[in-house]
């Protein structure tokens, strides 16, 4: 993608990978529009970054996500890139006695699938009349191998891969490039800031996070559509060319 010059719209940039992108596509002079549940921290990042701008936003309440995006394209009508971000992370024990967190599996779903549906729907209008206009989403290795302690996650990931692989499809001739950002384990809060060890035993040592934004600033200037990085690569790669060959013939 261009990696100057744009406007630039990432939700979930109050921490982690989100802000790690933010703040290194703000300091190749994009304009960055930064959101999130928490307005405290994102006031905090735009502080230190000055010229960035903030709009607080919960990407599981659609009529948020329209007044936003709204907003949004009214106040920055440059805006060309979309960012779909926003995850959250939980264990679920499938063993354990007694019923499932089943207000936590709604979050992950809503959070992690359906607000990446609702942002790309909010923005697509107005993207397909830009140039140099991207929609990233935000899966993980873990859409390819899934870890089995955080299975509604994983699930959640795997979705996002297979919704954009259909979105890319559909928007092949509408200028619009659809990229897929497949993340490691990076070292960032995803799943709260308390990880005991042994939740993490047998888990790889995760990426640092500037590491994993520098590699990922690099692959993002060449021209492809699945941006792995790190271990994820060869997770990724596990799915199979031959499957995506598959899908590409039948989707002629």
């Amino acid at each position: 993608m261009r990696m100057q010059g744009n406007t630039i719209f990432i939700t979930g940039g109050s921490s982690g990978i989100g802000k790690g992108l933010a703040e290194a596509f703000h300091k190749l002079g994009n304009q960055l529009i930064i959101t999130g549940r928490r307005e405290s921290m994102l006031k905090d990042i735009c502080a230190l970054n000055p010229g960035m701008r903030y709009f607080v936003l919960d990407v599981t309440q659609p009529n948020e996500i329209r007044r936003v995006a709204a907003a949004a394209i009214a106040q920055f009508p440059g805006l060309n890139c979309v960012f779909n971000n926003a995850g959250v992370q939980m264990g679920h024990d499938f063993l354990a006695d007694g019923p499932l967190d089943d207000a936590g599996m709604a979050e992950e779903v809503d959070t992690n699938i359906l607000g990446v549906i609702r942002v790309a729907s909010g923005f697509l209008p107005h993207l397909k009349k830009k140039e140099n206009a991207v929609l990233m989403n935000v899966s993980s290795g873990l859409a390819f191998v899934p870890l089995a302690r955080y299975p509604i996650y994983c699930a959640t990931k795997a979705a996002v891969h297979s919704l954009t692989l259909s979105m890319r499809r559909q928007l092949k001739t509408s200028g619009v490039k659809v990229i897929e950002l497949i993340p490691p384990y990076v070292e960032t809060e995803l799943g709260g800031p308390n990880k005991t060890t042994s939740e993490n035993a047998g888990a790889p040592e995760p990426m640092p996070l500037d590491v994993f934004i520098e590699e990922t600033m690099k692959e993002l200037t060449e021209d492809g559509e699945e941006v792995a990085i790190g271990m994820a690569k060869n997770l990724a790669a596990a799915s199979g060319s031959e499957m995506k060959k598959v899908f590409a013939g039948m989707n002629r």
